[in-house]
């Protein structure tokens, strides 16, 4: 894959009970968006967006990730979330860490973010990371279709956490492309590196697997 900018389809409307977040770096990512949160009403009607299928695609690139979120009075309204891009030094470090432990290349090609490889480098988002962008008339930060698009980001980052890495500055053709050459004779997981690489993408889980939380 070597797009930097992907996009997925809306989620559809999913009433009824169930976390917005089933992995840690999911919860993470809304953690940072909750404490940073100036009003709490906000946020409870952002999880009601996002329950009702109010956001329209999501589009994620290196340091935003934007969609339009419907409004059930007015709208719809053009939001975003800026998160900062590592730097080359942090790239290089979180690199060479992945490089150094197999175990680590192997879960990030299973989908999986191993936290020892998360705590080199500032790479989940903390308190003020996330910057909501809305064009709504509301003055809170986040507003609520900016919570609205953020919990279900949460939701893509579940399933696919190189979107994480992503919205931090890489692709994951770019990730993989500079693992193998810090790999290239090395083995990962009983295969030759180049044999993991080679390894078909698995498609994101089906929608209706997703069921959030409306409180």
């Amino acid at each position: 894959m070597t797009d930097r900018v992907r996009g997925f389809p809306a989620f559809p409307a999913r009433p009824g009970r169930g976390p917005f977040a089933r992995t840690w770096w999911g919860r993470a990512w809304l953690q940072a968006m909750e404490d940073t949160a100036l009003d709490l009403r906000q946020l409870k009607k952002g999880r009601s967006y996002a329950a009702a299928g109010l956001v329209g695609p999501i589009t994620v690139s290196p340091g935003l990730v934007t969609a339009t979120t419907e409004d059930a009075d007015d709208g719809p309204y053009r939001t975003g979330v800026h998160l900062a891009e590592l730097s080359t030094t942090d790239w290089e470090l979180l690199l060479d860490r992945a490089a150094d432990h197999s175990g680590h290349l192997a879960a990030l090609l299973d989908r999986h973010l191993p936290p020892e490889l998360a705590e080199v480098v500032p790479l989940l988002p903390g308190i003020g990371d996330l910057d909501p962008d809305c064009d709504c008339p509301g003055w809170e930060l986040p507003c609520r279709h900016a919570a609205a698009l953020s919990f279900q980001v949460a939701w893509l980052l579940d399933a696919d956490p190189f979107l994480l890495l992503l919205a931090r500055g890489r692709t994951e053709q770019e990730i993989l492309d500079e693992l193998g050459r810090r790999t290239a004779t090395r083995v990962t997981t009983g295969v030759l590196a180049a044999d993991a690489y080679a390894r078909e993408v698995p498609p994101l889980p089906d929608l209706a697997e997703f069921t959030p939380r409306v409180r």
